[in-house]
């Protein structure tokens, strides 16, 4: 389940990344004149409102994809702090440790 979260990502973060190299940060870009055409052609919406809510939306999908997707995370691979102490303890004891000591 975590695969498919980290694909949705990914293709999300390469649409947004698309929409954002579209936009000239100057107002140019497609808002332009796409093929001679003004911003605002038989009553659409300006290219420049489309981009805009697309880069929001697609920012905003993209945050809520990395939240949910920590909810799917299985718990038993996840090592708390406490933990990865006590097993860095116990490869770091010495090889005869656990061999008996000489008697005196």
């Amino acid at each position: 389940m975590v695969i498919l979260f980290v694909i949705l990502i990914i293709i999300a973060a390469v649409v947004l990344g698309f929409i954002v190299l579209v936009q000239n940060p100057k107002g140019g870009g497609l808002a332009g004149n796409v093929a001679g055409f003004s911003n605002q052609f038989m009553g659409v919406k300006q290219t420049t409102d489309i981009l805009e809510k697309g880069t929001w939306i697609f920012a905003a999908v993209i945050g809520v994809l990395c939240l949910i997707s920590t909810l799917f995370i299985p718990r038993e691979k996840l090592i708390t702090p406490a933990e990865s102490k006590n097993q860095t303890q116990q490869t770091s004891k010495p090889a005869n440790s656990n061999q008996q000591q000489p008697a005196k």
